[in-house]
């Protein structure tokens, strides 16, 4: 079975199995404060997590099975195209926002664009955010 077909069962696959594993309490915090501002389990972080670690590693290791980059698709046009939704996050690290270009310094507020595909990600501030059209905007445009 190839690098492709493991990566293809492990998403395809729905009959999961249970694994324990120790934690220190530190990362256990962690993984609870992460999980309650996604508002899922706490299995479902860790699973996210590990499944991204593992595309990763098979990424990095350029397996002769990874896609060549003329399949990869190309990023779309518009950043925020696909975007379910956006939450709200304080920065750790200076960022880059995703759709302006423009420097977010630690500590600022920032915002993780949701998508409907899990690995897309996209950290964007308050300005590129599309707004929401009121009652008295409305009236004024007309």
């Amino acid at each position: 079975m190839s690098d492709g077909d493991d990566k293809k069962s492990r998403k395809d696959d729905r009959k999961e199995r249970v694994l324990h594993t120790r934690v220190p309490a530190v990362l256990e915090q962690e993984l609870k404060r992460v999980a309650n501002a996604w508002r899922v389990p706490v299995s479902n972080v860790v699973r996210a997590l590990l499944e991204d670690a593992l595309d990763t590693l098979e990424h990095l290791s350029g397996s002769s099975d990874a896609p060549e980059p003329a399949e990869e698709l190309a990023p779309p046009a518009a950043p925020l195209e696909g975007a379910v939704g956006v939450t709200p996050i304080t920065l750790v690290h200076d960022a880059v926002c995703g759709v302006t270009g423009e420097k977010l310094p630690a500590g600022s507020e920032a915002y993780m664009v949701l998508f409907d595909d899990p690995g897309r990600k996209l950290i964007t501030g308050r300005d590129a955010l599309p707004r929401a059209s009121t009652p008295k905007q409305e009236k004024a445009d007309d």
